[in-house]
C-alpha cells in the first residue's frame, strides 16, 4: 500500500516544496571580455603572454647577433682606413643590437615595459646628472684640461646625434629590454623574484661594460663610470617596470658630456 501509494500523483503541496533547477547561464560576449581584461597582465614583472616568448632562444639570439656586429665592426675598421670607418664600425654595431630587439618585440610585447610617466624624465634628468657628476670625480676632471671639440656639422652629424640620441635609445633597448627582461623572466620562477632581478642585473650591466671595452670607445679604466650608468639604469628598469627612464638617463648623462664639449669649444673660441 505504501508503494501504491508513493508512484501515485504528487499533490500540490509537494510539487511546490520541490526546486526547479535553473539552467546554466553562459557568459556572453561582453562578459568573458570583461574577464579577460582582468586576467590581463599589467606588469612584465609578474609573467604572462607578451613577456613568456622571450626566453633563452632570444638571449641566443642576442648573442649571436652582437657578436657578428662585433667581428664585421672589427673588419671593417681594420681593412677600410678611412675617417668615417669608426662611424661605420658603430652603425654596425648597433644593427646588431636592433635585430634581437625587433625579433623580441615581435615575439610580443611586456606589459608597461613601453609605458612613459613623467617620473621617467625627473628620473632621468637627475640621475643622468649625478652619474655625470661622479664621472667627473672618478676620472679626475678637474686636473684635466677642459673638453672641447670641433663644432662643425660633421661633428653634430657624426657624433652629437649617434652618441646622445641613437646610441642611448639602441643600447638600451637591448641591455635593458633584451638582455635584462629575458634574463629575468627565464630566471623568475625557478629562482624566484628578487634573485632573478639581480641576476638580470648584474648580467644586463656587465655586458654593457664589456661592449664599451671591446668596440674600444673607452679605456679599460674607465669602464667604472660606464658600470655606474648600465647599474644604475638597470635598476631602474627592475624597479618601475618601464624603459624610458633608463633611456633619458643615458641620453642626459651622454649630453652632458656633449655640452662640455661644446662649451669649452666656445670658450676656446674654436
Amino acid at each position: 500500500m505504501q508503494d501504491q501509494l508513493s508512484d501515485g500523483p504528487s499533490s500540490p503541496a509537494a510539487e511546490a516544496e520541490t526546486p526547479i533547477a535553473e539552467p546554466e547561464r553562459r557568459p556572453d560576449g561582453d562578459e568573458r571580455r570583461r574577464r579577460g581584461r582582468r586576467r590581463r597582465r599589467t606588469d612584465w614583472r609578474l609573467g604572462g603572454t607578451g613577456v613568456r616568448p622571450w626566453n633563452g632562444s632570444l638571449l641566443v639570439i642576442a648573442l649571436l647577433s652582437l657578436g657578428a656586429a662585433i667581428f664585421a665592426g672589427s673588419l671593417v675598421q681594420l681593412l677600410w682606413r678611412s675617417p668615417s670607418a669608426p662611424l661605420v664600425s658603430t652603425a654596425i654595431l648597433w644593427v646588431g643590437m636592433l635585430v634581437p630587439v625587433v625579433v623580441a618585440f615581435r615575439r610580443g610585447r611586456p606589459a608597461g615595459l613601453l609605458r612613459v610617466r613623467g617620473a621617467d624624465v625627473i628620473y632621468g634628468l637627475a640621475l643622468g646628472l649625478g652619474l655625470r657628476v661622479i664621472e667627473g670625480w672618478v676620472s679626475d676632471a678637474a686636473a684635466r684640461p677642459f673638453p672641447s671639440a670641433n663644432l662643425t656639422s660633421s661633428w653634430l652629424l657624426t657624433e652629437a646625434i649617434p652618441s646622445g640620441l641613437v646610441g642611448p635609445v639602441v643600447e638600451e633597448f637591448f641591455f635593458r629590454t633584451v638582455v635584462l627582461v629575458a634574463m629575468y623572466g627565464l630566471l623568475r620562477r625557478t629562482a624566484g623574484r628578487t634573485a632573478a632581478a639581480v641576476a638580470a642585473v648584474l648580467v644586463s650591466t656587465a655586458s654593457f661594460i664589456l661592449i664599451h671595452v671591446v668596440d674600444g670607445s673607452l679605456p679599460l679604466g674607465e669602464s667604472l663610470s660606464v658600470g655606474a650608468v648600465g647599474l644604475v639604469c638597470a635598476t631602474l628598469v627592475i624597479l618601475t617596470g618601464r624603459v624610458w627612464g633608463a633611456v633619458f638617463v643615458h641620453i642626459v648623462y651622454n649630453a652632458t658630456a656633449l655640452l662640455l664639449m661644446a662649451a669649452g669649444a666656445a670658450i676656446s673660441g674654436g
